[in-house]
């Protein structure tokens, strides 16, 4: 398996090193430059070296990595002009997710592991209504009360205010007003339906992390088509996202290729209006994270969208067009010249303004993890479907999912839906289509609940070690194998 992703080609190809995957990226150009297209082909080439990719699915193009390019002679013409060997138009592995569960397997996590700095970032409070938070969050874990869902914070608020004034001597000013700004500000999360965000089935982190039995790493594609219209939701879940694996994975190293890449679209939105101690947390978290095998690649518009701070951690860069009609777009050109390493034979202010579709300006990191020489390059094609998936498509893979067992939140099916789950299961059918002999489905049931209480088990014990629990079998399974045992 190749160690390195062939990037497109100018005097030579040029190559992004998998062993320097980790040392994050910038992909950056207008509107209708080729920055999907370069993503794509940067996430299919990390998924065959071995490493798992996230990526939000802004426009829903993304998702036509879950399918085989169409061949095309204008395709085929790039690969051989590129010199790309081994050049197949295939599928990759997909694992698709969305935080309504309707588009994609669920991703749900508890109100207490966002934490209060970011459910504040999230409900858009201001610095006294985010102090007040935290106190709520604070009292919370001295009353040993867990904030799952929005309901859990919702009677802490009411709890909280009728504890007020005891509250507020202990650990620090608690008004109503503030009270009843965020009991406000809970009600517009849950009518935007973000209470399907917080809750069970929980979203275990090394489902991220995987490998299929070729070796390829699994992209995770989110489906952002709707969460985008959210500016300041969308980039608190991917910033929880990352700071949740930073605090999460173990230190590695050096590594020869990354464990996760993780991309991040429409960049911007994550430093916007961001406080400053946020801010810091981020440097931290992008500064940090490589030694643990996670390279952190943005993907805007301008690289002035990115603060200077963390543009400079960004070693490997991907550039395409700028336009430059208004004196913000001739800062942003001037600002993007000035990122690369210089190259005596290319005059980047001019290529960037006259760059062509799947054109770009590419420097990489080499062998000795030195920025190389900015370079005019065409960039390479990837090998799956230039487009979205349909409908139906997209349902078929997520129901194909080796996950959808453990994400499938039984409590929401009526009692002869789950009763359906089991008994016309192909697997508890002959092959007439006939069911087994009860005691046989039981069987099947029991391995079925059985190996979905040690999966969840093994993911718990993970990334939240505690020897002294003991893997119980989910409530409908345990009840399910009583019922048909002992009638």
């Amino acid at each position: 398996m190749n160690k390195h992703i062939v990037i497109g080609k100018a005097n030579a190809p040029v190559h992004l090193l998998g062993e320097y995957g980790n040392r994050h990226g910038l992909i950056a150009g207008a509107t209708g430059t080729g920055k999907t297209v370069t993503l794509m082909t940067l996430a299919e080439g990390f998924s065959r070296m071995g490493s798992a990719v996230f990526v939000a699915d802004v426009k829903g193009d993304m998702s036509g990595l879950a399918m085989a390019g169409e061949h095309k002679d204008k395709i085929v013409q790039r690969v051989q002009d590129i010199g790309i060997e081994g050049f197949e138009f295939k599928a990759n592995p997909v694992t698709l997710w969305d935080l309504w569960g309707e588009r994609g397997l669920p991703v749900k996590t508890t109100i207490e592991a966002v934490g209060a700095t970011l459910m504040a970032r999230m409900m858009e409070l201001n610095d006294t209504q985010e102090g007040v938070l935290e106190v709520v969050f604070h009292y919370a874990k001295s009353i040993d009360y867990n904030i799952d869902t929005l309901d859990d914070l919702r009677e802490l608020l009411v709890l909280v205010s009728e504890e007020r004034a005891d509250i507020s001597k202990r650990y620090g000013m608690v008004s109503d007003a503030s009270i009843g700004t965020i009991q406000r500000n809970l009600l517009r999360m849950e009518s935007e339906g973000l209470d399907n965000f917080f809750g069970n089935p929980m979203f275990y982190f090394d489902d991220l992390i995987r490998t299929n039995d070729d070796g390829q790493g699994f992209i995770n594609i989110l489906s952002a088509e709707s969460l985008i219209l959210k500016p300041r939701i969308y980039s608190t879940f991917l910033l929880w996202l990352l700071t949740s694996l930073f605090e999460k994975l173990p230190e590695i190293g050096d590594v020869e290729v990354p464990k996760l890449v993780f991309f991040f679209d429409e960049a911007h939105l994550l430093f916007d209006d961001c406080p400053p101690a946020l801010m810091r947390r981020i440097e931290q978290v992008v500064r940090l994270i490589r030694s643990k095998g996670v390279g952190v690649y943005f993907c805007s518009q301008n690289p002035d969208d990115i603060p200077e701070t963390i543009l400079g951690q960004l070693g490997n860069r991907v550039q395409h067009a700028l336009r430059a009609f208004t004196p913000r777009d001739q800062k942003a050109v001037k600002a993007a010249a000035e990122t690369f390493a210089s190259n005596p034979n290319i005059d980047v202010r001019e290529v960037i303004k006259n760059m062509g579709v799947g054109e770009a300006l590419v420097s990489m990191l080499d062998s000795k993890g030195t920025p190389t020489a900015v370079q005019r390059a065409i960039i390479s094609p990837p090998g799956c479907r230039l487009g979205p998936i349909t409908d139906d498509e997209r349902q078929e893979l997520v129901d194909g999912s080796e996950l959808a067992d453990d994400y499938e939140d039984l409590s929401k099916l009526s009692h002869e839906e789950r009763m359906s789950r089991i008994f016309y299961d192909p697997n508890t059918q002959d092959s007439h289509g006939n069911p087994l002999p009860q005691d046989e489905i039981v069987r099947i049931a029991k391995e079925k609940a059985e190996a979905k209480a040690a999966r969840k088990a093994e993911r718990e014990a993970l990334w939240n070690p505690s020897p002294d629990d003991e893997p119980e079998l989910d409530s409908f399974w345990q009840t399910f194998w009583k019922v048909l045992t002992f009638r």
